[in-house]
Order: C-alpha cells, then structure tokens, then sequence
C-alpha cells in the first residue's frame, strides 16, 4: 500500500521536511558558528571586540547578519549578470543536499540512501564551480587568479580525500554512512579512526583545504588577491558564500564523524548528542587552525598534496586491500 503524500512516510514527504530542517539548521548553525569563530579569534589573538559585543559577545552574529544585509548589492561594470549572481546561489544550494544523507541518529533518517556518501562527494564538488563562476563572472583579475586557484587546490585535495574515504568504504563493505555508523562501536578503540589513523588525518587535511579554510585559503588570500575569488562581492552575495562555507565545514565534520568516529555511537547520551558533539569537536579544531597557523605558499599547499598526501592514501589504501583480503 502507497502511503499517503501528507504522511511523514512518504518519500517526497520525508524529503521536503528534511530539507526545510537543513535550511533552519545551517541557518542557526551560521549564527553559532560566526559567535565561536569570533570568541576563538579573540582569545587566540587577544582581540576585545568579539568577546565585548553584548553578553559573552552574544551581540557579534547578529551584528555581522544585520550589516550583510543592509549593506548594498552592487555589481561590477562589465561583470556577467548570469555567471555572477548564479555564483553565490550555486555555493549554497548543492551544501542543503549534503545534509540529507548524513547519520544524524539511526531513527532520524532524512533521506537514508545505500550510496549516501557518493551523493555527498559528488555535490560537495559543485562548491568550486561556483568560486570558478564567481572569478570569471566579476570581470576582476584577482577574482579570476582566486578561481584559478580554487580549481587546482580542489583537484589536488580530492584525490587523497577520495583514496581516504575509499579504505572506510572498503573496510566497512559498505558506501550506506548509516551502515558504516553502525559497524563501529561507542568507544574509541571500535573506530575507524583509531584502526586506521592515517586515513582519518589525510581526511582531515584534505576537508580543511577543500573548505578553503586557514591555512590553506589560498583562493580567498586577502594579502595576496583582496579577497580572490569574492572580491567583487558586498552585502549577502558574499554573506551566501560565507554561510556556504560554513555549511560545508559542517558537512565534512559529519562525514568525517560517521566514517572514522562511530557517528552516533557512544555510552550514556542519546544518538544524536554524540553526533553533534563529535561534529562540533572537528568543527572547533578546524576554527582553531584558522587563528593559529600563518598562511602557507601555493606551492606548499599543491606539493603537500601530490607528493606527499596521495602517495600516503595510496599506501594506506593498498594496505586496506590486503588487509580486507586476508580477512575475507
């Protein structure tokens, strides 16, 4: 029997519902997420205003939304109209699908698919498309020299990214997160992460230059390209950008918690508790690299990569092959 289309058991139904709740989720995770970067900036680097700005510094998200809002939207001359207000919006669309497959809790499933974590690698690659858009459509050289940028750190990340996803992948048998959430257990010994470490930091590294995250945000280097790629940007054509960026931080951290940190498993706290607590855990590692570590150079960003990243996932994937075999 079909069910009804107004029943929460319905696909369509599930799917609608999943996405409004990502969209209030991502929204209120940007006002959270800007008030710890601020608090972490400010101690880290002994900066009064984030820590003064109301109670606790409670006051600085709401000061940071209301200024993007009202602030002018004006494009360049000779900039192309389609390419460069499509940019921002192709940013932030692909992120909300993301959020679908990913293991919140084992009863709440938006959209649970057997191929999940393939869904969630193919539209996360739509976010450098739309920094290509952004820098070629601006009719700006720094924008199109930040683009340019954003293609070959994309490309040069991915591959190790890829190899580290594919040892969980092909030691669990599985590409489900919820199944690979499953196989591991609540403690730390029973992770993915802790059996094979080295898969879990190329993952990490990898998820921090492909947010464009410090220290590798070489597209958006401000002392180098005045911004790069969203230079020609103001108001909430930028504020999309950075709240895209955000949400993919917050998509990594969930990948990277359902494949190497048992997702939802965990003693004493319910499913989900454990899952945001992980998920938050990464994300304050990864704002805390941003305020302490200096900016690398390009070419240290790609030789990280190529020869040092992927050569490591290689031989790490290698060895979860042998491994898999001998065990099978």
């Amino acid at each position: 029997m079909t069910p009804d289309l107004m029943s929460f058991d319905h696909p369509l139904t599930r799917l609608v519902v999943g996405l409004l709740c990502v969209f209030a989720f991502v929204g209120l995770n940007g006002l959270v997420l800007v008030w710890v970067e601020r608090k972490v900036a400010g101690h880290v680097q002994l900066r009064p205003g984030p820590l003064h700005v109301g109670p606790f510094g409670l006051l600085q998200p709401i000061v940071d939304a209301v200024k993007l809002i009202g602030k002018q939207l004006a494009m360049p001359a000779g900039a192309d109209k389609i390419l460069y207000w499509a940019a921002p919006l192709l940013a932030f669309a692909p992120v909300t699908v993301c959020f679908l497959p990913l293991p919140f809790d084992p009863d709440l499933a938006p959209m649970r698919l057997n191929i999940g974590l393939v869904l969630i690698l193919a539209f996360s690659g739509l976010g450098v498309l739309s920094l290509i858009l952004a820098g070629w459509g601006s009719n700006n050289k720094w924008g199109l020299l930040g683009a340019a940028r954003a293609v070959a750190q994309s490309v040069a990340y991915e591959v190790p990214l890829l190899l580290s996803v594919m040892a969980v992948a092909i030691t669990a048998g599985s590409l489900d997160l919820y199944e690979i959430t499953a196989q591991q257990g609540g403690w730390p010994w029973q992770w993915y992460g802790v059996q094979n470490p080295l898969a879990f930091f190329i993952f990490l590294v990898c998820a921090v230059a492909e947010t464009n995250r410090a220290p590798f945000d070489l597209p958006e280097a401000e002392s180098e390209l005045t911004a790069g790629f969203h230079t020609e940007y103001s108001g909430m054509g930028f504020g999309l950008f950075f709240l895209a960026e955000y949400a993919n931080m917050i998509v990594v951290s969930g990948v990277a918690a359902a494949l190497f940190l048992g997702g939802w498993q965990g003693p004493f706290l319910p499913g989900i508790m454990w899952f945001l607590v992980k998920v938050y855990a990464i994300l304050l590692l990864m704002i805390w690299m941003r305020w302490t570590f200096p900016r690398v150079r390009f070419d240290q960003l790609l030789n990280l990569s190529w020869k040092w990243l992927t050569p490591l996932a290689l031989i790490d994937l290698v060895l979860v092959v042998i491994v898999a075999g001998f065990g099978g």
